[in-house]
């Protein structure tokens, strides 16, 4: 009983899935275009009326087909089913003036049906064109939203970056072919110790607040030294120093997935070695925010 069950749902989910798509208004202007054909004065009178009539339903099927917007879809059937009616009354007009020649009492008659008919022809193009002007309006309406939602949206990455570069204007950032490097000069530890000094509070204090307020963005924080000591110790000092750093911001309220820690020890000086100067700009850390701009300008 199972396996009926199941091959009796597949079979109807089989049928569901090839079952055509359809729209209302479309099949309405089908139905009457078919009906108008059959029959024999209004397929030779109104021969033009009822091809443009096949045409925009043609458009329809393919509009249909394509997915485009149901209501598209559904005026475009509504242009088709008024083109039918218009070739209906095109014909029965045409017909009436084939018979017009007849006693002045019939003629009148027939001038009256006439101009009831044109009149009819008149309201159903009249309804045509505010169905499509009022079509037009409502893309015109949606494509000015659309625009003003891009330029609020342009306004705000654009608010953001302008605070972002802000506030790594204040903590004296500069950008390098590794991204945005923020440096916090050995005025943060003592010499040969990795344990933060109190002047160095404020620094990690604005440090972290950025990050806080851009939970998005990722830095590594990177240790160096001067080339007092060996390369074995100095590369020690350097990792302790990037870690002792990175449990400050973490303290601080700056989730600890948003960091990551490196030592470099002596490598990569930015001044010689052979002055205390020199080895004072060497003790440094470095918080690098990869692309920071980049990112920025993309969001």
């Amino acid at each position: 009983m199972r396996t009926a069950l199941a091959a009796a749902g597949f079979t109807l989910l089989a049928a569901c899935t090839s079952m055509p798509i359809q729209n209302g208004m479309l099949d309405q202007a089908r139905s009457r275009l078919q009906a108008a054909q059959a029959k024999p004065q209004t397929a030779a009178m109104a021969a033009d009326e009822l091809a443009r009539a096949r045409e925009t339903l043609r458009r329809g099927d393919q509009a249909l087909a394509n997915g485009e917007d149901t209501a598209q879809v559904t005026h475009i059937g509504y242009m088709a089913l008024q083109q039918v009616v218009i070739a209906e009354e095109t014909a029965a007009s045409r017909n009436a003036q084939s018979v017009v020649a007849g006693a002045g009492a019939e003629r009148d008659r027939m001038r009256l049906e006439l101009r009831t008919r044109e009149a009819d022809m008149a309201q159903a193009q009249k309804a045509t064109a505010e169905q499509a002007a009022a079509m037009t309006s409502a893309q015109l309406a949606q494509s000015q939203a659309n625009t003003q939602t891009e330029r609020d949206r342009v306004a705000r990455r654009d608010a953001k970056v302008s605070d972002l570069e802000s506030q790594l204007r204040d903590m004296n950032a500069r950008q390098t072919d590794r991204g945005t490097v923020v440096t916090l000069g050995d005025v943060l530890f003592d010499t040969g110790a990795a344990n933060l000094r109190p002047a160095g509070q404020r620094s990690m204090a604005q440090l972290a607040d950025f990050m806080r307020r851009n939970p998005d963005r990722h830095a590594s924080i990177e240790g160096y030294t001067d080339s007092t000591g060996s390369t074995a110790a100095n590369q020690a000092l350097s990792d302790r120093r990037a870690q002792a750093v990175m449990s400050a911001l973490v303290r601080q309220g700056v989730p600890g997935n948003q960091l990551t820690t490196q030592g470099f020890g002596e490598e990569r000086p930015v001044a010689g070695n052979d002055t205390a100067g020199g080895r004072q700009m060497n003790r440094r850390v470095e918080v690098v925010f990869a692309s920071l701009s980049t990112d920025s300008a993309r969001k």
